[in-house]
């Protein structure tokens, strides 16, 4: 969601060895403690609560390791790399996790991950023609996602809370909006894979 930004300075790439990219690795160590918390006690509303509290914590680093590496000049292709792939590791087992339960259809979470890891697959296709970084509609996709996982892990009715069944509503009008985006953005990036590759072979004709 917080994707790094390219640097600004060629050839000055700091060293991956830094709190940013310590961030995004602790992000994905935390995929299989969210997933075996939400999969362990689905219908214990303390335990989804618990487990809501690690995937929104996961999520935060996305936020804090973005800002750190764009205000401290700490952008390395490492983390322009590892970033979003983290991000698809998180919100992929919420998916999945959510499906597994019973809580989000099947079919929502197949075309979503088809989407999410059939780009990262691209991605590391295309680094010889360069690092794709997300942009901008990526980062609102990703942010939109996370917001409907938040609403769908959370355990409202389970809680006996009143307001639940807005908040409902709310998640699948959130849900609805990021299935939208992740099919657009996913056509996007195609469109930018397939620009990276021209502009390469038309400074590197041998490479054809």
């Amino acid at each position: 969601m917080s994707s790094q930004e390219p640097s600004t300075e060629a050839g000055t790439e700091p060293s991956p060895w830094n709190v940013p990219n310590a961030l995004t690795v602790l992000r994905i160590l935390l995929v299989p403690l969210f997933g075996w918390m939400l999969l362990a006690h689905p219908e214990a509303a303390g335990w989804r609560w618990a487990t809501t509290g690690v995937f929104v914590l996961a999520m935060a680093t996305d936020f804090v390791d973005g800002r750190l590496a764009r205000s401290h000049n700490l952008i390395t292709s490492f983390g322009k790399l590892m970033d979003p792939i983290a991000d698809k590791a998180l919100t992929g087992m919420a998916f999945i996790g959510l499906s597994i339960i019973g809580e989000l259809w099947w079919w929502v979470t197949i075309v979503i991950l088809l989407r999410e890891w059939g780009i990262t697959v691209m991605r590391f296709f295309i680094l010889k023609y360069g690092v794709m970084a997300a942009n901008r509609g990526g980062k609102l996709k990703t942010m939109t996602q996370s917001a409907a996982l938040v609403l769908y892990l959370l355990p409202l009715p389970a809680a006996g809370l009143s307001f639940g069944g807005i908040v409902e509503v709310v998640s699948w009008v959130l849900m609805a909006a990021a299935f939208l985006l992740t099919v657009l953005t996913g056509l996007d990036y195609l469109r930018e894979a397939a620009r990276m590759r021209a502009g390469y072979l038309a400074t590197h004709p041998d490479a054809r």
